[in-house]
Order: C-alpha cells, then sequence, then structure tokens
C-alpha cells in the first residue's frame, strides 16, 4: 500500500497509482456495503470532524455514512449562514485541534481553503470542495463508476458539457482522467471554458453534437442560477438549444455511451427527461460509489498516518 498521506486535497498531485490503489480500496468498501452488518472497526476510537461551510445534502450525508461505516465518532459543523461562513478557517481548525479531532472534512466557498487547513492542523483534512477549485472525492466516485461500468480506462473518450470554468468537478476530473490516459474532451459556449486548457491535454469544443462523437462518457455539469451569468451567456434557452443532452446528440456517440452528472440533472436545460430515466444515466450508481470512496479515503489516510507515526 503506497497511499502515505496525511491529507487528501486535491487531485493534481496525486499519482496514477494512488488513484488506482484508492479505486480498489472503494470496491472492497463496496462489499462491505452490501452486507447486512456495514460496521467496521478500522476507526474505532477516531473522531471525524465534518465541517461544511456550503449546503449540500447528499455530499454530507455521503461522508457521515462513510464514516460510520468505518466506526468513528462523528461531530457535525455546520456553518449555514452566508455572514458566518467567512469565520477564520485557521481558528475553527485550532478549536478542533484542540479537542482532539482525528479527521476533518472540509468544504468552503474560498479556494484553496482545504489546502491552508492543512497546513495549520494535525489533523487529516479532506478536502470535499474548495471553491470552484477541486472536488476530488466526487471525481474519484465517478472515476469509480465509470470504471465499474466500462471494465477500465483504456480507449475511452469522456466528454465534458456545461459550466467547466466554474466547476469544481470538472477541474478534478479532468484531472483524474488525464492520468489515467483518457482522451477528455469539453464542450461549452466559450464564456464557460478556461482559457489555455488545451495545453494540458483536453480538447475543447464548441459544437456537442462534434465533441459528443465516438464518446464513451458523456459528462453533464451543473448549472449555477441563471441570472448569475449576466452577459456571459444569452439565456438558459439558448444554452439549452447547443448544449442539452438529448437522444440526438446521443446519436453521435458509440452505442453503449454513458450518462453522468455530479447532482440531480436539470431536466429542462441539462439533460432531457427520457435519458435521465433510462438506463444510460448512471446517477443511481455515482451515488452508490460516493459512500465506497470515501470509505476508501478515511481508511487509507488512516493507515497512511498509521505508518507515517511508525
Amino acid at each position: 500500500m503506497g497511499f502515505l498521506r496525511k491529507d487528501f486535497i486535491s487531485l493534481t498531485d496525486i499519482t496514477k497509482d494512488e488513484i488506482e490503489d484508492i479505486l480498489e480500496t472503494a470496491e472492497t468498501m463496496k462489499f462491505v456495503l452490501s452486507q447486512k452488518n456495514k460496521k467496521t472497526p478500522y476507526l474505532n476510537g477516531k473522531s471525524v470532524i465534518i465541517l461544511f461551510y456550503e449546503r449540500s445534502v447528499r455530499a454530507k450525508l455521503s461522508y457521515e455514512l462513510a464514516a460510520q461505516y468505518l466506526g468513528a465518532n462523528i461531530v457535525d459543523i455546520t456553518v449555514p449562514g452566508v455572514e458566518d461562513r467567512h469565520e477564520n478557517i485557521n481558528d475553527m481548525g485550532r478549536t478542533i485541534e484542540q479537542m482532539g479531532g482525528d479527521f476533518i472534512i472540509c468544504r468552503h466557498p474560498m479556494a484553496g481553503s482545504a489546502k491552508l487547513l492543512a497546513e495549520k492542523v494535525k489533523a487529516g483534512v479532506l478536502n470535499a470542495g474548495d471553491g470552484i477549485n477541486e472536488d476530488p472525492s466526487q471525481a474519484l466516485l465517478d472515476l469509480m463508476t465509470i470504471k465499474h461500468i466500462k471494465g477500465g480506462f483504456d480507449n475511452l473518450k469522456v466528454t465534458i458539457v456545461g459550466d467547466v470554468i466554474n466547476s469544481r468537478v470538472a477541474r478534478s476530473n479532468i484531472w483524474g482522467l488525464l492520468k489515467l490516459g483518457v482522451e477528455v474532451c469539453v464542450v461549452a459556449p466559450p464564456t464557460m471554458i478556461p482559457t489555455q486548457l488545451d495545453k494540458f491535454g483536453v480538447k475543447v469544443y464548441y459544437d456537442l453534437k462534434e465533441a459528443a462523437r465516438d464518446s464513451d462518457v458523456i459528462m453533464s455539469l451543473r448549472l449555477q442560477d441563471e441570472k448569475s451569468y449576466g452577459s456571459r451567456l444569452a439565456s438558459f434557452n439558448e444554452y439549452k438549444n447547443h448544449f442539452k443532452v438529448t437522444p440526438e446528440i446521443l446519436s453521435y456517440a458509440k452505442p453503449d455511451c454513458i450518462i453522468m452528472h455530479p447532482g440531480s440533472p436539470d431536466r429542462r436545460v441539462e439533460i432531457e427527461g427520457s435519458i435521465i430515466d433510462s438506463p444510460r444515466c448512471i446517477t443511481d450508481d455515482q451515488i452508490t460509489n460516493g459512500v465506497a470512496i470515501r470509505m476508501a479515503l478515511l481508511y487509507l489516510l488512516s493507515m497512511g498516518r498509521r505508518d507515517m507515526d511508525e
């Protein structure tokens, strides 16, 4: 086992071998989840602090169940108010440290917040989303889902469609997929695609039909509130006319192409309802794999910390 890390912050500095190690461990955890008794003793006596400065019922529940199934004590610290969420994260970290917290799962609206926290505390920090920077565990559960459905990553083409520039999920997926040798394409209006993305080996398109051609996976991203785009997007109606995933778009992809989404897809704008309700849309698989991935991360970090201490 080569996962010797105190924290899990990003997929930019993680190796292919480490990704494969996490995915393999998550398969074991998925087997645990299939049992009647899901409790394991790996984190007995350990405390897991869930520190969320942004609301996310699905992600928080996934982390809570992961820690619970590993036998940890869980403390939920949710900071819901906009006026409170910019409370000094370092102060919160020091408070948790003094109270003996072993792991901190942090979601915060500021990019780099998880890394900043990890540098200040001895506890292991897991990044559950830092601003528009990254959401690495979401990407890992996506990778696990792709591997399960497709049998591996060789010769795969994954097309990511939507608001790439504001999507931390897209960023983490891009880094992870590239390290596994997958052909990665992004497609969106020009205002939704980061500049110079092609220099990292990503293929950039502005026509969804062209991008979808021969795709094995199409990953649609969550859009923000329409008003937040201002002049960068004419309207959602204009967006859906060109970038909504429809049966016509799927006709350009491979016959066994699967459809993914990091949350609940918007049937009006992002993915057509008939596709969401079909077996090709595997969002339920993503939810199940999310718990397994987060169990794997907590387990591997606990083992890595033990090895480093020895």
